[in-house]
């Protein structure tokens, strides 16, 4: 038998066993989504709370560091959120009417050139969807209910993500070396390897990614504030949290802010919404990216986009959120042990 078919055969078969390896993990995570995910989260909030807790830690014992540390987080998590129904219920009255304007605005403008639209498309689309929720009441009264079981699940998520890591940040150290301590000697060098390189690309991604996506609310925010746009906070907030799917979420966040804006401000301010989408991504691209992540996340932009895909497809917005970091982590880890 020829050497290269006998190689190949080798690296083909082992190739499968690896891969079907990785799917039962994988499989085994999907059954168990909702701890891994609070698992994660509970990381995150590690890696953001982490320097606020070591720097309380030089004057406070180190409980009273992490509790602190916790309660500033939530506090301002819950301060942002009363910003933003504080900004749209004193909104919510004047929107009505400009919203109501900015719709016969845009029905008007379909009607001319280029669309030439027949007159009372929209009314028709309107009356047929007051038709569908009509025909499909139960449904949705079935999709609402079932709406409140998500919403145990993700209160649920949250306590747990928080319960983790209090231990994390608290312990996290012990509990690593404890973890060490029960591998083969052999082994203990090279999980504290990879553990180490994981750990300094996972929190090197997350904070890197919180300082872009807030960099990229301001921007969005001051814009949307200076052309006008209402509301500009919750659009700003959006806009945060979509930048934590890189290369989509950002223009998918402004996309809904551009549409705001025509129907609030006329087509004209929705053209300079859509500039700034082009803008904004040619300075997280080749500014935020690069000065910040730099040495946290060493990825082509194409292995990105393929990681930020392949998650969607598999795991939808959450699969897009957690790809990247964990295709970095495992790459950082690879790099870390191949010597």
């Amino acid at each position: 038998m020829p050497r290269p078919l006998r190689v190949a055969a080798a690296y083909g078969w082992r190739l499968l066993v690896v891969g079907a390896a990785v799917y039962v993990v994988f499989m085994t995570l999907g059954r168990f989504h909702l701890v891994t995910l609070a698992v994660f989260l509970g990381l995150v909030l590690t890696a953001l709370l982490e320097p606020l807790t070591c720097l309380l830690a030089r004057v406070l014992p180190r409980a009273l560091a992490v509790t602190t540390a916790l309660l500033l987080g939530i506090v301002l998590l819950l301060g942002v959120l009363s910003l933003i129904g504080a900004n749209v219920a004193g909104e919510w009255p004047g929107l009505r009417q400009v919203f109501g304007g900015g719709v016969n605005r845009i029905e008007r403008w379909l009607e001319g050139p280029p669309l030439h639209l027949r007159h009372g498309a929209l009314a028709h689309l309107q009356d047929w969807i007051s038709r569908f929720v009509s025909k499909n009441r139960g449904n949705l009264i079935n999709t609402a209910v079932s709406g409140v079981g998500r919403l145990v699940e993700v209160l649920t998520v949250a306590a747990l993500a928080l319960f983790c890591s209090v231990f994390f940040l608290h312990s996290g150290t012990r509990m690593w070396l404890w973890f060490g301590g029960q591998l083969p000697e052999r082994g203990r060098r090279w999980a504290g390897t990879a553990g180490r390189a994981a750990w300094a690309t996972f929190t090197g991604y997350t904070r890197g990614i919180v300082i872009v996506a807030a960099t990229n609310a301001i921007l969005v925010g001051l814009a949307l504030f200076v052309l006008g746009v209402p509301l500009v906070l919750p659009l700003a907030v959006l806009e945060f949290f979509a930048a934590f799917i890189p290369l989509v979420g950002s223009p998918v966040a402004l996309a809904v802010a551009a549409v705001v804006a025509l129907a609030a401000k006329g087509p004209l301010v929705a053209l300079i919404v859509v500039l700034l989408i082009v803008v904004i991504g040619q300075l997280e691209g080749h500014v935020l990216h690069p000065l910040v992540m730099s040495r946290a996340v060493r990825l082509h932009p194409v292995v990105v986009a393929l990681a930020v895909v392949c998650g969607g497809v598999t795991a939808g917005v959450l699969g897009a959120v957690v790809a990247v970091p964990l295709t970095s982590v495992i790459w950082s880890v690879y790099g870390a042990l191949r010597p």
